[in-house]
Parts: C-alpha cells; structure tokens; sequence
C-alpha cells in the first residue's frame, strides 16, 4: 500500500500509544483465575476455562476457592505464605481441581499481587526430565565457568549457548541496545537451517517504549504459538478497580497482533524473551525464536529466568570494572593537567605544556581554549572565526553543563560552516563569569549499517501498523556523524572543569589579597610622596630666591661662567620646585573626595582654551571642537585638571606643526561617554605605548620638548577614579589620539 506521511505517523503514534500491559485476553496455553484474596473468591476468569476444566465460565464468578480446589486449606495456606511485595508469579506447586472439572491432571500453580487482586495462572504440570532436564547443574557449570577476563561479548555467546541448550529454540541471540535504542546482535546461536541474524541492526522501533517498560518489569515473555487465538477475560474489566486487568507481570499475557504478525513475517511461530537489565535499565535482550510452535515449561522458564539475572549482574561488574579503569585513567590525565597549571599558575598556559594530554583525555582530535580574548588550538580543528562563534553559542548555555553533540548540523544548525569541518563537540565553560571555553573536536566517521530488514513501516488497508516482511541484510551508510561523546567523557570533563575552577577560585583569592595588600602600599606611597613634596618645597623656593638675590645684587661681579652657572641653579630650582607641586598635586588625587556634579565639556573646553592663550598665541592652531560636547557627570575640578593636561600635551607636541591642528569630540559606545583629543603632532612610537601613562614616563627627550612626566599619569589616576579608562593611539611622526571614557551616570 502507498502510504502518506500523515497515515505512516499516526499508525507509528497509534501503536506507541497500545495499552499492552491490558490486552483484555491471554495466550491459551493456560488459563487464569483472578482472586479477591481478602473473600477467597474467584471474580475474573479466562474464557478458555471451558477447555481446560470444562467449566462454563459465569459458574466460577463468586465461587469460593474451597469450591473450586482439591485441598483448599493446603492452598490457602500456600496463598497466605505467599511474599506480601511479590509481583513477579510465584509458584505455588502443582494442584487439582474438583472432581466437577474436567481438569483430572495436576497443574502448575502461578500466583501474584498486582492490581489489588490476586492474579493465578495454571499451566500443564511438567518435569525436568528428557535432554533438557539436568536444568540446575547445567546453571551451576555456566556459573562456574565465569572468569573476570572473559569478556561481555564472550559471555553473551556463552549464554545464548546455554539458553538454545537448555530450551531447545532453533536460534537464541543476544543483543545489546544502543544509544538510539537500536539492537545489535552480538552473539547468537542457532540450528543449521536457520538464517543468521549475527551482526545485524534491529531498529528501535521495533521494542517501543512501553514494550521496553514491560521488558524491564516482567524479565520473561513466552509465546508458545504465533497463531494462537487469544482467550478474553471474563468479564471485561477487573471487578475490584472497574478498570481493564493489568497483567503487566502475568506469564499467559496475550501481546500485540503488531508483533505476531512480525514473528510471522520473520517466520517465527515461538518466541522466548529473556531481559537483561543492567543498573536498573534494558540493555538488551536474549531473544530466542523456533520455526514450529513450541512449549516451554515453568522450570526452563524459571532457570532462563536466572541465567537472565546472572548475565545482567556479570555485565554490570564488568562495565563498572572497565568504567572504575577508565575513569582512573581519566583522572591521572587530570592530574597531569592541573599539574602543569599549577606549575606555571596558568590555566591556558598549563594546557600549552601538554597538547597530547589535552587531546587524549577524551579521544578528540582538536581542541581549542578560549580565554578572554585568546583563542589557543591544538590538532585538527576548525578556523578560529568559526571557533569563536561557536564560543558566543555556547555563551547563552547554562555554563554549568557540557555540552556534547555527535552531529553539529542536527544539534547547532545556526553554525553550517562549523559542520562541513567536523561533526562532534564536547565543550564545558572554565569561568563563572567570562566566556572562557574548553572545546573538544571529533571529526565525521561514516559507517555502513547492516540492518535486519530495511527499517521502515508500512501500513495495513486496514490503517494499522504493519511490520516489515523481510529481515535480510539492508545496509545503510550514515553520514554526518562522529564517533559519540560518552557519559564518562561527560563525567571527566566536568571534573576537569571543576577542578580548574578551583584554580581560578585561588588565583582570584591570592590577586585579591594582593590588590588589597596593592592598596595599602599605595595608601602608604601617597602619604610619603605627599610629606616628602610638602616638606621639598619650602627648601626649593629658597634656593631658587637666594640665587635670583644673588644675581641681582653679585651678578655684575660674576664672571661670564658664573653667571652660566647661577642661571643654571635658577632652572634646576624652578624645575624641581614645579616637580614637586605636581608631586603633591598627583598624590592629592588619590587622597582627595570626589564630588560629582553636571559638567559641560564644551564650557570646559573653552575655558581650558582660554587659560593656555599666552602659550599658543603666536603660532598658527587650529581648533575643530565638536559640537556639541556632552555634558557628564563628573568632579569638575579633577576633569579640568586631566582635559587641562590633555590640551597642553596636544598644543605642545604641536609646536612644530604649521598649521597644528587640534580635534575634540565624543560619541558614545557600550553605556560610555567616550571623549578624545586628536593632534597632527609628533606622535609616539606604539610600541611604547603601555609605559605612556606611567608616572615619570617620557618618550621624548626633554631637550625637545619640556615636561616632569607626571601630566599623563594623573590623567589616568583622575579617570580612573571616575571608574572609567584612558587609552592612546598614534604613528610616529603623524600626530595622536587621546581618549577616555566615562560612565554614563544617571
């Protein structure tokens, strides 16, 4: 039939949506018998009680158990002794039924609690005689070949061995569910004339999910006979909820006419399913199938049943024990990382010293680690521009937690150029605050898929979900995809992370304790260089006087020489008295109260023009001042003071320049008020630019141009404590550029 995708989903969803667990019917290999245990009546029957004890169904509704069983107090002794949590059947033994049934052979007993009832299931008696009667030593001998060596493959084989032994199937296999929830076949055995299914994929679709529920909670499914014909309950719902009967746990459950018609087309009449549950999740099956109906009896089903539970208990030792290793090995690469760390306090430096680490930690072939502005590779990875916006991606994440894919053009599709490169990310944030990455690169890895069957569906004329009729091999290549990202991979790194967050907690501790201890010394610089300047400049005034006395009243006395050198004297204490008043003036701006107010920089910048007049008069300056400049918020009298400097610079390094032009403006970028000064002077060589706001710091000698060298430095310290920034542009010989930026206040 021809499908549209609107009828293939909604039978897909319609199937998913089967309330198997209350199929309203059973296999008619037994019958059931539903008991109000607390009345020791039967409420619900199996319709096909008629066959099996030749009892019309309604005559047993209300029948007390003492009317229906050979030796009632010997059952209700049983009954009573029955585990008050146990939901799994319980044998009880074998029974017989009144000489009123047609039932003359004994029966096997199953009983369990579920659904406030009693729910009883009766099977022929059988034994353990024939070839496959030595059930218990035969479990003794797989149990005791068990080894710590042998490994989960090896042990599958050998359980699907003893399965198709003990149970007689024509094929057992076992396999293992992927991520996905695909089934590989992993180990199988089986009888010449059946086809082979060893190495191939069932799809996930073929366990939905409330199969998978059933799976987990009943470890054992039978059925006997694909064809059966299933035996309703009687009456419809269980009396005691007024609900359909849950027999979630029940042996005889009838299944889904989806998956029979499956078993058919897969030319399977009997089936056998043992789970294999592994830290209380399906991690796969053994599943046995047989050409012709077959029975398979209470205590095969029960020794199937714990080899079931042995398998899932080795397998979970066995993973664990490799996760234990592994996740040792993980860990003493950690180790070797923070190591390297801590040796060069660097997080980013320390990763630098062991690329091979870095990479091997979780088998990635690039790595990238972004730290602030810095982008640092390693191996193969993508171009740092795709890097980046993979960073500012990851930037809108939950920082606490790693972010894994296998296929970036399914998971980030905003980022195409970053999947034509590879096709697996694992990334984890190393910083609270920043957007500081760990990034890990897997690249694609095409694989062939060998399907049972090509997975797809059709649907019946009916609209119902049909199942693919040919399981032979169908190979697909996946594209696209890397190798996948484990949850160890996940767990290591985001150990890794916590750890060197750890380091960046105790380097931002250790620079806080040094800012504060910063502070102190400063405090303690300012008061000294204040003391010292105060206590200069009464001394440096009176050397200067006495010299200027001296020249006035010897100087015609003096020779030529001695003139030269009392000017000299002159200048040196004009100079240093000047030094000083700077001195005094620079430590004061640490020292002093900011007051904050309106101020208007064009005001101020006319002002400043003003005041500078008598030393630029004479030259030719022209003046670009934008209008208007902003009003800020600001102390006016320490931003006139570092406008002031700015001026003067920018005139005196101007002087050589006809015309000499100086520019003022402003434009705000990221919440700032950003002002600059911009003159076609002599400029500096950048390279030197860090020292430019130092105190002290001159990068021209003071022959060319005049100057103590603390001008730039209390501009920055008058910005700074308006908690706003200073920077400097310029190319030697083509003038420069002065900014800084204030907040904008409210």
């Amino acid at each position: 039939m021809t499908l549209s995708d609107d009828a293939l989903k909604g039978a897909i969803e319609h199937c998913a949506r089967e309330p198997i667990q209350i199929p309203g019917s059973i296999q008619p290999q037994g019958f059931l018998l539903v008991i109000d245990e607390a009345a020791s009546t039967v409420i619900q029957v199996s319709a096909n009680v008629s066959d099996w004890l030749g009892l019309d169904p309604q005559s047993l509704i209300g029948a007390s158990l003492s009317s229906v069983f050979a030796e009632p107090e010997r059952l209700l002794q049983r009954l009573h002794a029955l585990p008050d949590e146990e939901q799994n059947p319980f044998h009880i033994g074998e029974v017989r039924f009144l000489p009123g049934s047609s039932a003359g052979q004994p029966m096997t007993m199953m009983v369990h609690r579920h659904d406030q009832v009693l729910i009883a299931e009766f099977e022929p008696a059988g034994d353990m005689s024939g070839a496959y009667g030595n059930v218990y030593p035969l479990m003794r001998g797989f149990i005791s070949q068990m080894n710590v060596e042998e490994s989960i493959e090896a042990l599958c084989q050998r359980s699907v061995a003893e399965v198709k032994r003990i149970t007689g199937f024509g094929r057992v296999k076992a396999y293992h569910f992927d991520a996905d929830g695909n089934g590989l076949v992993s180990a199988e055995a089986l009888d010449e004339d059946y086809e082979s299914l060893l190495g191939l994929s069932f799809p996930a679709s073929d366990v939905p999910a409330q199969a998978r529920a059933l799976y987990l909670a009943n470890r054992i499914r039978v059925i006997e006979n694909a064809n059966y014909q299933p035996s309703p309950l009687v009456p419809g719902n269980n009396p005691m909820t007024g609900a359909p009967l849950d027999l979630t746990f029940a042996t005889l459950r009838s299944v889904s006419p989806v998956h029979l018609q499956y078993m058919r087309n897969m030319r399977t009449l009997a089936s056998m399913s043992i789970s294999i549950v592994v830290r209380g999740q399906l991690w796969g099956l053994i599943s046995c199938h047989h050409a012709t109906p077959r029975r398979v009896s209470f205590q095969t089903r029960t020794a199937c049943e714990l080899l079931g539970s042995v398998l899932s208990l080795q397998i979970e030792s066995k993973e664990a024990h490799a996760a234990n290793q592994r996740m040792l090995s993980l860990r003493r690469q950690i180790v070797q990382m923070l190591a390297a760390m801590a040796d060069l306090d660097s997080v980013t430096g320390g990763l630098r010293t062991m690329p091979d680490a870095l990479l091997g930690f979780v088998g990635a072939t690039g790595a990238a680690v972004i730290s602030g502005a810095s982008v640092d590779v390693y191996g193969e990875t993508p171009e740092r521009e795709e890097i980046v916006k993979l960073a500012d991606w990851l930037s809108g994440r939950d920082p606490h937690e790693v972010f894994r894919s296998d296929n970036i053009s399914r998971d980030i599709p905003e980022l195409p150029v970053l999947a034509s490169s590879v096709s697996g990310v694992l990334a984890t944030a190393i910083s609270e605050l920043h957007s500081n990455f760990i990034i890990w690169f897997r690249p694609e890895q095409a694989r062939v898929v060998n399907w049972a069957g090509k997975p797809e569906k059709s649907v019946s004329p009916s609209g119902s979900l049909s199942p693919r009729n040919s399981f032979a091999l169908w190979q697909q290549t996946v594209r696209g995809f890397s190798r996948p990202w484990d949850d160890m991979d996940c767990e290591a790194v985001t150990e890794l992370r916590a750890a060197v967050l750890g380091i960046v907690l105790r380097k931002a501790e250790e620079m806080a304790a040094l800012a504060d201890e910063l502070k102190k010394s400063n405090k303690e610089l300012e008061a000294f260089s204040y003391s010292v300047s105060h206590d200069l400049r009464a001394p440096l005034r009176h050397i200067a006087g006495y010299a200027e006395l001296l020249s006035d009243i010897e100087g015609s006395k003096l020779s030529d020489r001695g003139v030269r050198f009392l000017e000299n004297i002159s200048e040196s204490a004009r100079f240093a008295g000047t030094l000083v008043d700077n001195l005094l003036s620079f430590s004061q701006m640490g020292r002093s109260a900011m007051r904050f107010s309106d101020v208007d920089l064009n005001a101020m910048v006319e002002s400043i023009r003003r005041e500078m007049l008598p030393d630029y008069e004479s030259r030719t300056l022209e003046w670009k001042v934008s209008q208007p400049l902003p009003v800020v918020i600001a102390d006016a009298a320490f931003l006139h003071l570092a406008m002031r400097n700015l001026l003067s610079n920018a005139i005196k390094y101007t002087r050589n320049e006809n015309p000499a032009v100086i520019e003022v403006g402003s434009y705000e970028e990221d919440g700032k008020v950003v002002v600059y000064i911009r003159d076609n002077g002599v400029g500096f060589d950048m390279a030197y630019a860090g020292k430019l706001f130092g105190v002290f710091q001159r990068l021209h000698r003071m022959e060319e141009f005049e100057g103590t060298g603390i001008g730039l430095a209390s501009v920055r310290r008058i910005i700074e404590r308006h908690d706003g920034t200073v920077w400097a542009h310029s190319q030697l010989g083509h003038g420069a550029t002065f900014y800084f930026a204030l907040p904008k206040r409210g």
